[in-house]
């Protein structure tokens, strides 16, 4: 059975797992689903229409699911839906989605820290990593793995590749591509994400084949030149290949320059 607290406020339309955990004033309105084993921290408020997995911590004063900050949005009922094993730090706002046939998601295994903030219609993936204050805006993607450093602020419809790293106080206004590296205001790419590859067991040929691809990229090829079909360089081709609305953030030409 769950552990509510007595001052815990829950909307009868709430379903709570097994082992669920609910902190003094907490607010859990209608139609919200919350997987077993997850802890509910103390004025946690979670609007309608969520949907939470199994053992995410979610820490004070967070709020989950309120309604899009999107002057167009017409009130009607969207969807956040959140996976498995997450730890949602103090203050964390994530905002529901702006149109019915959209969906604002957040993986699994995440780590959001204080003050992150995640608009309508993010997708963000699974061991992702928003430092604190990191401004999400509406229809950004973050892929698996990325890390963006503390006070980046991401410009609406950019994509984050896969284990990409964004610096602290970064200005990300185009997309960034997967393993790389950017920082600045605005962000450019400088190099791999040497450290989040070597973590992630991209190791030897594997990484030799993102360098080959890289160079290729820096000097305008996006067919990668002869870079080999590793599963990363193909991500990366499928990736260059989708859709974009910002284009690509720029490479800095000089160490400390743009």
């Amino acid at each position: 059975m769950a552990d509510i607290h007595e001052t815990a406020v829950i909307d009868p339309g709430a379903r709570l797992g097994e082992a669920v955990r609910v902190g003094p004033y907490a607010v859990i309105g209608s139609d919200v689903e919350i997987g077993a084993g997850t802890t509910i921290g103390p004025h946690v408020v979670i609007h309608p229409h969520t949907r939470l997995g199994r053992k995410n911590s979610v820490h004070a004063h967070a709020v989950l699911g309120d309604v899009p900050q999107d002057v167009a949005f017409s009130g009607a009922e969207t969807r956040l839906e959140i996976g498995d094993r997450n730890l949602i730090r103090e203050n964390v706002t994530v905002h529901r989605a702006s149109q019915p046939d959209r969906l604002t998601r957040l993986g699994s295994d995440c780590f959001l820290m204080a003050g992150s903030h995640v608009a309508h219609d993010c997708r963000v993936g699974d061991r992702v990593i928003l430092t604190n204050n990191v401004l999400l805006a509406g229809v950004v993607s973050v892929g698996d793995g990325a890390n963006l450093g503390g006070a980046a602020v991401l410009h609406q419809f950019c994509r984050i590749g896969t284990l990409a790293m964004v610096g602290g106080f970064g200005g990300v206004g185009q997309d960034v591509l997967p393993y790389s590296m950017v920082h600045g205001i605005p962000a450019c790419h400088f190099r791999l994400n040497t450290i989040g590859l070597r973590r992630a067991g991209v190791k030897g040929e594997r990484y030799g084949a993102l360098e080959t691809a890289f160079r290729a990229l820096r000097a305008g090829d996006k067919q990668l030149g002869d870079a080999p079909g590793t599963p990363e360089v193909s991500h990366l081709r499928e990736w260059l290949a989708a859709p974009s609305k910002r284009g690509i953030a720029a490479w800095t030409k000089a160490r400390g320059g743009r």
